[in-house]
Order: structure tokens, then C-alpha cells, then sequence
């Protein structure tokens, strides 16, 4: 024992890090092992994650996540039109508002959110302005509902409303389809919780301009690959939920020889083009649908624990898995921690909010954050950071996608399919990168940062799965 004290130490510690730190201060080398129990310890937990492991159960599980990885990983999403929402998605009615993430009533909604439903509302005409609008949707005569629920996707307040122009996103080997809206661009917009009259006259551009543009040039294009372009586009430096110039440049590439045969004026067609130019952001939705696309051809998997959603309403964040269909597991929504634009603090954000997280759901967004290290600027971190981020998300997931590649770790897959019984075991949650909402209507984005869902929706579903069996 004497002997032992008189040598110089290298310690391991497990657990709480105030340990290693009291041992770093006094100045010995230590190397910290984060770990907690399974289940966070609670005894419900470790008793369905018991039974899940249970040797026959097992077994089932593993059958049934594999079957879904192969259905995600073979997924081939194709872009094959636009229209409005009106006309393609499903359950849609001219007094129906989808909005990002579970199902939540409009008196519980964020202040980004409000702003973005009597935005809509305003846009639609069913309100003269938005005070008018505040009280059509108190009302009872409007539907709300999640996008998710109608095989849509929204960015943040994920606001939809009839008119507006969609993706229509077409899963070749398995025939869904998914659907989104355009993106509006700028940080001043509906999305974002903005609704005076230069948001909603973007919107009527959109959709009497940009939208008609897309649908035609598509119906000349009749399709567009999405995955063999998604996946050049991570290799050029995208991660493809919040850097999205490599994927903008390749989408808009091959929409405009269609664009320039289309009907429509000069004019018109120069107003799209500088739209695009405006921000990289124009292909961001697109990989949202095509990220759902692939996602929902797993949903309804009998006893795979494969997450096939993750989203937020800037209230609750909302899961889906596999194995349970359309049940949701809700937790708390989450802040974002991250750089925010000048004039803005801590006090001015809103939680977590948006349907963007399906893209890290998929294996891209922050899981795909070792393809962008120019991304490190807008969401905080540094370069390691974000590629350590990419390798942590393994211990979390059940395989790699070999059609969507890191170039910096060899070549090697994104880390797809978000176990719920891994993240329960290893206490290691899904990374997302995602703007920041204002948290009261009608100002927008004031920043972007990165978050985590909260444990609780886990917990939720290990317990749902493990009464399953």
C-alpha cells in the first residue's frame, strides 16, 4: 500500500465528472468515463429494459430492427413534383393548419408558433390580420394537427396551410410518399414565427409565382433523385439540416434548364433564381421529405425499437419508434445552446421546435456534422467536436448507411437507426443542430445552436415496448 502512494497515478473515473476534476485540480493525470445507470435508475425502466433483453425477446427485436434498417437504408427517395398541399396531402381541408412536432392545442402552442398559425391564417383569408386571426383560431372552426400525422414534415413552427406549394417526395421501392413545404429563406419568416405583411406577401409570391415555376419545371424533370444527390452534397461539405449550400447548388442545378423552358416570364423566372441565391437554405425541406420518405417505410414494424421520428412543437418533443406505430411518446421540449444573432440573449429564446430533426432521425443533420466543419461557426463547437458528434451517435444506433458517407472517417456510413434500448443502456442521447425561434410571435430567428431530446420520451417508449411483448 505504501508503495502504491509513492508512484505517480493515472486515474480512471466513472460517473459524476466533479470527481475527476477534484483529482485534475491536485494534479494528477485522470481520464473521465462518462456513465449512468441504465434507464437513468429508475426501477420501471431497468425492469423493461429486463425484459426487452430477455432472450426470446431479443431475438424478435433484433429480426424486426433489422428488417427495418433495410427498408431506411434501401429506401430510394425521388423527388417527383410540386403542388399545393390542397392537393396532395393527405387529410388536408382549406380550414386545416399542420404544425410541427406531437399533437398540441392553440393555447398551449409557442409564441413562434401562434405567430406562424394566425400568419397562415391571415394568408389563407380566413382573417382580415392577425388579431382577427388570434380569434378564428381560438374558435373551433380551424383543425389543427401534426405534420407527421399526414405524412408531412415542417421546419420549426412546421405551419401548413392549403395554398401553400409542397415537395411530393415518392419512395421508389416502396411507394410512399412524403411531403413539405418551400422554404421561405430569409430569418424573418412565417417558419420562424414572423407574420406582418412582408411575410405574408412573400407567401402570396410563393404561391403564385415560385410554386406554379417548381411544378412545371418538375413535370419537364419528371424526377429527381434525391439520394444520389444527397449524398454528393454531404461529401461537398453539407450535413444537410442547417448547411445546406452544396445541396441548394445541386438541386437548383438540375431544376434550371426546366426553369428556363418553363411558360413563365423572364421576370418571373429571374425573381426564382434570385430567391435561391438569397439563402442556401432552398434544399433544406427537401431533405426533410426525403429523410420521411425513407423513415415512414419502417413505421408499423411489429417489435422493432427503430425511432422513425423526432420532433418538436416548441412545447413538447415527440417520438415515434417502429414498433408502435403512430403512438407518440412526449417528453419536454428543450433550449438550444448556441451563438445567437447580436441585439438577442438568453431571455429572448423559445424552446425546441420543428420537424427538421427527422433529417438526424434519417443519419444526417447533426449526425453528419464530421461532413460540414464550416457548420461550427453557426451552431457553436469546434471542428472536433462536430466530428466527435458523428462517431458518438454509433453507440446509439443499430448500423451505418453505406449510401450516405463521411468522407473524414474513411468513407464510413452515417449512424442510422436510433435504438431506444441503446440510448436507455448508454444514457447517450440523439444530437440535433437547429435554429433558434424568438420565444414571442412575430419576430423570427435569433440564432442555432445544438440540443438533445429529453429523456422522458425515451422512457415512455422503452415502457410501451416492453408491455408490447
Amino acid at each position: 500500500m505504501t508503495d502504491l502512494f509513492s508512484r505517480p497515478l493515472s486515474v480512471i473515473s466513472v460517473g459524476a465528472a466533479m470527481f475527476a476534476e477534484d483529482i485534475a485540480t491536485q494534479g494528477a493525470p485522470v481520464t473521465h468515463l462518462e456513465w449512468s445507470p441504465p434507464g437513468g435508475g429508475r426501477p420501471d425502466i431497468v425492469a423493461a429494459l429486463t425484459t426487452l433483453s430477455q432472450p426470446d425477446i431479443a431475438a424478435r427485436i433484433e429480426a424486426a430492427n433489422a428488417e427495418a434498417l433495410e427498408r431506411i437504408i434501401g429506401s430510394q427517395p425521388v423527388l417527383v413534383g410540386f403542388a399545393p398541399a390542397l392537393e396532395v396531402v393527405p387529410g388536408m381541408t382549406k380550414t386545416t393548419i399542420l404544425h410541427a412536432g406531437p399533437p398540441i392545442e392553440y393555447e398551449r402552442m409557442a409564441g413562434a408558433m401562434k405567430g406562424a398559425v394566425t400568419g397562415a391564417l391571415v394568408f389563407e383569408g380566413l382573417a382580415a390580420d392577425i388579431e382577427e386571426a388570434d380569434v378564428v383560431a381560438r374558435s373551433g372552426t380551424i383543425t389543427f394537427s401534426p405534420c407527421h400525422e399526414h405524412d408531412c414534415v415542417g421546419s420549426m413552427a412546421g405551419v401548413t396551410s392549403a395554398s401553400m406549394f409542397m415537395h411530393i417526395v415518392e419512395n421508389r421501392p416502396y411507394g410512399n410518399r412524403a411531403f413539405t413545404n418551400l422554404s421561405e429563406q430569409l430569418a424573418k419568416i412565417l417558419r420562424m414565427g414572423a407574420n406582418d405583411q412582408s411575410v405574408i406577401d412573400r407567401l402570396i409570391w410563393m404561391r403564385d409565382v415560385l410554386g406554379p415555376i417548381l411544378r412545371e419545371a418538375m413535370i419537364s424533370a419528371k424526377e429527381i433523385d434525391l439520394r444520389m444527390m444527397l449524398a454528393q452534397a454531404l461529401h461537398m461539405g453539407d450535413e444537410a439540416h442547417n448547411r445546406n449550400n452544396a445541396g441548394t447548388a445541386l438541386l437548383i442545378q438540375a431544376l434550371t434548364p426546366h426553369i428556363l423552358n418553363s411558360s413563365f416570364s423572364t421576370k418571373d423566372q429571374q425573381d426564382v433564381f434570385n430567391f435561391v441565391l438569397s439563402s442556401e437554405y432552398f434544399s433544406g425541406p427537401t431533405w426533410m421529405a426525403a429523410s420521411k420518405a425513407a423513415l415512414d417505410s419502417a413505421k408499423g414494424i411489429k417489435d422493432s425499437t427503430v425511432v422513425v421520428a423526432m420532433c418538436r412543437n416548441g412545447v413538447d418533443f415527440g417520438i415515434r419508434v417502429a414498433g408502435t406505430g403512430d403512438q407518440w411518446f412526449i417528453g419536454p421540449a428543450q433550449f438550444v445552446e448556441g451563438p445567437l444573432f447580436a441585439g438577442f440573449t438568453v431571455a429572448d429564446k423559445g424552446l425546441d421546435i420543428g420537424d427538421s430533426a427527422i433529417t438526424e432521425t434519417y443519419g444526417i443533420g447533426g449526425f453528419a456534422m464530421a461532413c460540414a466543419p464550416a457548420i461550427v461557426p453557426l451552431v457553436g463547437g469546434t471542428v472536433s467536436e462536430a466530428i466527435e458528434y458523428s462517431r458518438s451517435m454509433m453507440q446509439i444506433t443499430t448500423a451505418t448507411n453505406p449510401n450516405l458517407t463521411i468522407p473524414i472517417l474513411g468513407f464510413r456510413g452515417v449512424a442510422t437507426g436510433i435504438d431506444v434500448r441503446k440510448v436507455e443502456e448508454t444514457g447517450v442521447l440523439p444530437v440535433i443542430n437547429t435554429a433558434i425561434a424568438h420565444k414571442e410571435a412575430g419576430i423570427g430567428m435569433i440564432g442555432a445552436g445544438l440540443t438533445h431530446p429529453p429523456l422522458e420520451a425515451f422512457h415512455e417508449a422503452t415502457l410501451a415496448l416492453a408491455a408490447s411483448f
